[in-house]
């Protein structure tokens, strides 16, 4: 049986109450043996730290997302470094600069993506970055606050800025989009980039594949993005599952 590393999944989200176990279960059978679990506020980080607690697969990251500026106080960022001592975080995640959304609070985000850089260059952690119409101001904040790597998730750039991060010590997570017909430059992209830069992630319950939209995302799902990405990359599954799988560890510290 495969080895696969879900690196981006929320299952700690109230989508999941009703059949999380059912559901690790079925991962476990199909060879998903561990799922890292990013964090996005603070009032999530206390269900989010249990559940990950509570079953050995899920890999706890705490971060404060920048989807999600107005739930967030200056004080979290005293709360994070609490929290990153008291418990067993992989990474600072999810963390970053969203541009896409109307209105941004460009100078709150990124004095937020600052502060949280800092912590994990601080703790020596790997980030999950979080980019939308913002990678070139990333990459910037990312030579200034040197950290140890992460990952881009949901990676949609440039071969160029793609190339930037790599330099950084990046990996790209690819997920649901490349599934879809018409994401030709997606796939792409994503048929170039050297596959030791490569992880695999649902962002369940977000990103649905393609011929699931409107459903809820859910990690079992990450076989059929493994096979999509092998398909595109022309490579076998099992190969492409052995690399993407020790990627993961290798960036994550993981065994």
């Amino acid at each position: 049986m495969m080895n696969l590393i879900d690196s981006h999944c929320h299952l700690d989200f109230d989508a999941f109450d009703e059949d999380r176990e059912k559901i690790l279960s079925e991962c476990a059978s199909s060879g998903i043996q561990q799922i890292i679990v990013p964090g996005v506020t603070v009032s999530q980080w206390p269900k989010l730290i249990k559940t990950c607690a509570q079953y050995p697969a899920l890999r706890l990251a705490l971060g404060l997302h920048p989807m999600f500026m107005a739930e967030h106080k200056p004080e979290h960022i005293d709360q994070l470094r609490t929290a990153l001592i008291q418990n067993k975080a992989i990474a600072v995640g999810e963390i970053g600069l969203d541009f896409f959304i109307a209105d941004a609070d460009k100078n709150a985000q990124t004095e937020l993506f600052k502060a949280q850089l800092k912590l994990a260059a601080e703790f020596n952690l790997p980030v999950i970055l979080h980019v939308r119409k913002a990678h070139d101001e990333v990459l910037k904040l990312l030579r200034e606050i040197k950290v140890s790597g992460g990952i881009v998730h949901a990676f949609n750039g440039s071969l160029q800025q793609a190339e930037h991060y790599q330099k950084l010590g990046f990996l790209f997570g690819a997920g649901g989009a490349i599934t879809y017909p018409r994401a030709n430059k997606l796939k792409s992209l994503f048929s170039q980039l050297p596959e030791k830069h490569i992880v695999l992630e649902t962002d369940a319950p977000d990103m649905p594949l393609a011929g699931y939209q409107g459903q809820r995302n859910t990690p079992e799902r990450l076989p059929m993005i493994l096979s999509m990405l092998a398909e595109l990359r022309q490579v076998s599954e099992q190969s492409l599952a052995a690399a993407t799988t020790a990627n993961c560890q290798r960036v994550f510290h993981l065994s």
